[in-house]
């Protein structure tokens, strides 16, 4: 066989597999920004929730004003969230008020029994629980994204292609705290 023909299917060889390389981290990273469209619709339905909530428990509990004030500036601060980190700890933030508000309805009977109340609470639990599978879901791709970014030979056309690790949009210490309820 001629030198330059076992030269040319090498190249051949090598391009097939940087092509191969490149595509698998192209997928992987579409991956992570469809993972993360589907948290943010995710939010956006609870950002459109927690007014409607926190309306109906106005009326009945008044008093507890603090409450309601800190679950209306935490959904503000998610939606103004300019980064990842940003909105992550937003988000903390208000599933923590979002806590402190559920403790609070439970220790009014006639507000635990308002149907209103209780078919809001049964949406927004169900979002909550979309939001988490969301996220495991995200953290999942950017794992997967960020391992191949790492293994050779990808971390060679990675970082020669631009290709940048994600951030996990992980749980605060808000989330990891019980509620308190004070009266």
């Amino acid at each position: 066989m001629d030198a330059g023909l076992i030269v040319l299917i090498l190249l051949i060889g090598l391009g097939v597999v940087l092509v191969v390389i490149y595509n698998r981290l192209v997928a992987l990273r579409q991956t992570c920004n469809q993972a993360w469209g589907d948290i943010d619709v995710q939010l956006k339905q609870r950002h459109d929730l927690v007014p409607n909530l926190v309306e109906t428990v106005k009326g009945y509990a008044s008093h507890e004003k603090t409450t309601l004030e800190n679950v209306t500036k935490a959904r503000q601060q998610a939606i103004d969230a300019d980064s990842l980190k940003g909105l992550a700890e937003a988000e903390n933030m208000l599933s923590g008020a979002l806590r402190q508000l559920f403790a609070l309805s439970e220790s009014y009977p006639v507000l635990k029994a308002k149907q209103n109340v209780m078919s809001l609470q049964t949406e927004l639990a169900d979002l909550e629980n979309k939001i988490a599978a969301a996220r495991r879901f995200f953290n999942n791709a950017v794992n997967e994204y960020n391992t191949s970014l790492e293994q050779f030979p990808a971390v060679v056309i990675g970082n020669t292609m631009g290709f940048k690790p994600r951030e996990y949009f992980e749980a605060g210490e808000s989330e990891r705290a019980a509620p308190k309820v004070k009266f």
